[in-house]
This record gives structure tokens, C-alpha cells and sequence, in this order.
């Protein structure tokens, strides 16, 4: 009887083995080509840079710093963050000079500094990595910093935040990453090739503790670190409160050493700004503004010769002016106006509403007593460049100023030379600074 070859032959050698993930097909990891000595030397080389920008740029050093040297194995293309290490592809550490390993290293610890991995919200993941790297490259270029040959610089987006310059990008810019973002696992697009999360197969296998995975992977190739595991929910919220106390106290060590300047500096004191939600601020501050008070009115005869404080209410005037220059959109301006509609609820107040881009608008102002609600009107106008004086002009040739003036605004414009004699309040997207008054940052 004839006997058929079986995998349990040990004569047999079987065929390379493809597995089928989902629609991927997944070849074997290559064998990595670099010795145990080649793997310490690539090693070497990072922990060397970073002591190189420690020395001179003591601030973005001590980001890097924050984040362990992790060795990976072939699913790291080139370089990657989870926000709690930098994993690299060592073939291709060994393939950039010494200034590019510097650009390659902050470009990791600005995603984590910046919280980009907290930021993502409902956005399109490819989209929003686009972005994060479209905000950070054209910084690290301006402050001297040469990338990689194949990394694009969009010099437009320069100045920029993650969440002006996602509107801006083509769904179908077909690039990819810098890096790899391992934030999560939920693409949200069609992008061929997730740069993020687990595969199916890894689903199967129980992640490694993380202590485990960063502790020597400066061994041989066997000892390169696979994927990591995706970031829970509790995790993004700590480690973004853990990243905020980072870029503080590194800023912090900086300016002690006289070293932060340039636009680190600006970038420093627009995501250190607290945290709280411009509703909140701009009720507590209407609040304030609108609380009874004490006054010395001369008393009716029948209370007696004595003068005494009296308690006294009236109703504020608030004029409400909105930018109109199209960096505004509607439905952030609907959210504006729903909330100082709530607010105005809660007060004793008229509100003037104007929209302004660099002239008022034709049907505005628009004037709501207390006993009125707040519409928003059906059209604005708009669409021009942003000038502010037109609306300062517009209070000061009435009667009587306002009691405050609320500027809805991106803050790109032109303000008047001085300070009127009333409060302003902006209500600033972006990280555009303000000449006086007080700052609001809408997220």
C-alpha cells in the first residue's frame, strides 16, 4: 500500500506559509540582516542625539528624553510612538544622518507632547495623522531641524495647530504618515495600510506588560519589539495629563537655562494655557461682570439723615461681535450663539449683535433686550479679511459704551492702536495672540 508525505514527515520540508488576515496578505518577517553589534551600535547613535539636544535645545531634549529607545521588529517601517515609547526600524536609523536622527526623534515626542493621541476626536485617523505631521514638520524646519530626504514640508500649514489644517487637507491626499501613530485601531477610512493598533492575528495573543517590551530590545533580532497593544480610553487620559506636566517642567528646565525662545516659546504658552471650557470661562466671567453691587444713592427722606450702602442691581449691555472673514465656521458659530443665548437667560442683559470681516455687515447690528431671545440671524455676509475697527468704532459713536464687548474671532486681523475704556473679551480659535484684553481659547 502507498504511504502519502504528511507535515508530520520529518523529511518534508514544507512551502513558506502564508496566513491570511482578513483581505491582507501577510508574508513571513524577513530575518533582520544587523548583528547584535550593529543593533547596540544604531542604539548608540539615538541615545547620543538625544544627550546632543539635551545640551543644546535642553527643552525639546527632555521631551525625547521621556520616551524609552524601543528596537522593533518588521512592522515598524520607520519610526513609531504610543506615547510611551519611541520604537524604530534600526535599518532605517542606520540609514539617516545625524541631524535627521534628531528631526526623527522630536517629531515622535511633539506628537506625544502635543497630545495629538487625545485629540483625534471622530476625525478620520489617516486624515488627523496627516495633519499632526503637517503642524509639526514645518516648526522643526523653521528652528533648523533637517528632516528625512522623502518627508515632505508644507510650509502653508506653518504655524499652524493639527485642528486648522485637518479642513484643509484633500480626503484623498494619497501619502502616508512620517511615522506610525499607535494611538488606536480605528482607521475610519480606506487607507490600504493601518498605521495603527493590532491585527486580527495579534487579537489571538496576549500583549506583553509593558515593562517587558522595553527592556532589551538592544539584543539580537529575536529580541525586537512586536507591535504594542492599543491605548484604552483611561490610558489617552492619563498619559495626555502626563504629557502636559512634561512639556511644563521641560519648558520649565529651559528657561532656567535660558533657552527657550522662538516659536517652542509661543507654542509653550498656547498648550499650557488651563484647560477649561470657554463656556465655563465665559460664564464665570459674565457672572462676575453682572453680580449685584453696593452703591451710595442718596436715601428717601423717611429712611433718616444717614447714608448707608444699598444693594443695587441693573441691567448690563453687551455687544456680541462675530468674525465674519470665512475662518469661522457656521456651526461654530451656532455653538457660540446658543451659549451666550443660555447665559443671557441666566442675566439681566441686552446683547448687540454685529458681524464684521473688514467692514459691518449690511443688516447688522441686530439689538436683543433682556426679555428677547437670542436668534441667529439667517445671513452674515462675510467672507472678506478681517478687520476689527469698524466694531470699535461702531460702541464708541453711541451714547453710552458697553458694559463689555465679546469678540468672536480667529484673532488674524487688524485691531485699533489703543485700548477703549470698556472690557473686551475675545473668543480666540488658534493660538493668535491678542494686543490687550482678555483671551478666551475655544478648543
Amino acid at each position: 500500500m502507498d504511504t502519502y508525505p504528511t507535515w508530520q514527515d520529518k523529511s518534508l520540508i514544507p512551502e513558506e506559509k502564508v496566513r491570511v488576515v482578513g483581505e491582507d496578505i501577510v508574508q513571513p518577517a524577513q530575518e533582520n540582516k544587523l548583528s547584535d553589534g550593529d543593533l547596540e551600535a544604531i542604539k548608540n547613535r539615538l541615545t547620543k542625539a538625544r544627550t546632543q539636544l539635551i545640551l543644546d535645545k535642553p527643552f525639546l531634549g527632555n521631551l525625547v528624553l521621556r520616551l524609552p529607545l524601543v528596537a522593533a521588529d518588521s512592522w515598524c517601517k520607520t519610526s513609531a510612538t504610543d506615547a510611551k515609547s519611541f520604537y524604530y526600524n534600526p535599518e532605517f536609523i542606520d540609514s539617516l544622518n545625524k541631524h535627521q536622527v534628531k528631526f526623527v526623534l522630536i517629531h515622535e515626542a511633539l506628537h506625544c507632547a502635543l497630545t495629538h493621541f487625545a485629540r483625534r476626536g471622530n476625525r478620520t485617523k489617516h486624515k488627523w495623522d496627516l495633519a499632526c505631521d503637517f503642524a509639526i514638520n514645518p516648526l522643526l524646519v523653521k528652528e533648523g531641524f533637517h528632516p528625512p530626504i522623502d518627508v515632505p514640508i508644507f510650509q502653508q500649514y506653518a504655524g499652524m495647530i493639527a485642528e486648522e489644517i485637518y479642513p484643509m487637507i484633500d480626503d484623498n491626499l494619497n501619502q502616508e504618515p512620517m511615522g506610525q501613530h499607535l494611538y488606536d485601531d480605528q482607521a475610519n477610512d480606506d487607507s490600504k495600510q493601518s498605521d495603527g493598533g493590532m491585527r486580527e492575528d495579534q487579537l489571538q495573543q496576549d500583549p506583553k506588560p509593558q515593562s517587558e517590551a522595553n527592556e532589551g530590545k538592544q539584543g539580537g533580532s529575536s529580541s525586537l519589539a512586536q507591535q504594542p497593544a492599543i491605548l484604552r480610553p483611561d490610558e489617552i487620559e492619563k498619559l495626555a495629563t502626563q504629557w502636559q506636566k512634561n512639556l511644563a517642567s521641560s519648558a520649565q528646565i529651559a528657561q532656567q537655562a535660558g533657552k527657550l525662545e522662538g516659536e517652542f516659546a509661543k507654542l509653550i504658552d498656547f498648550f499650557l494655557q488651563p484647560q477649561v471650557s470657554w463656556q465655563s470661562l465665559l460664564a464665570q466671567y459674565m457672572s462676575a461682570l453682572a453680580r449685584d453691587d453696593f452703591s451710595y444713592y442718596r436715601p428717601s427722606r423717611r429712611s433718616g439723615e444717614a447714608i448707608l450702602p444699598a444693594l443695587k442691581s441693573h441691567q448690563i449691555d453687551i455687544t456680541v461681535a462675530i468674525d465674519t472673514s470665512g475662518s469661522i465656521t457656521q456651526e461654530e458659530v451656532d455653538e457660540f450663539v446658543s451659549e451666550v443665548n443660555a447665559i443671557k437667560a441666566n442675566l439681566s442683559a441686552s446683547i448687540t449683535l454685529i458681524a464684521c470681516d473688514d467692514k459691518l455687515s449690511e443688516h447688522s447690528p441686530w439689538r436683543f433686550e433682556a426679555w428677547d431671545a437670542l436668534q441667529f440671524p439667517a445671513s452674515l455676509g462675510g467672507g472678506k479679511g478681517t478687520n476689527f475697527i469698524p466694531v470699535f468704532d461702531y460702541v464708541d459713536a453711541q451714547d453710552r459704551a458697553c458694559d463689555v464687548l465679546i469678540y468672536f474671532t480667529d484673532a488674524k486681523g487688524k485691531f485699533p492702536e489703543r485700548e477703549p475704556n470698556y472690557p473686551v473679551m475675545w473668543l480666540v480659535k488658534g493660538k493668535e495672540p491678542i494686543p490687550w484684553g482678555a483671551r478666551i481659547q475655544l478648543q
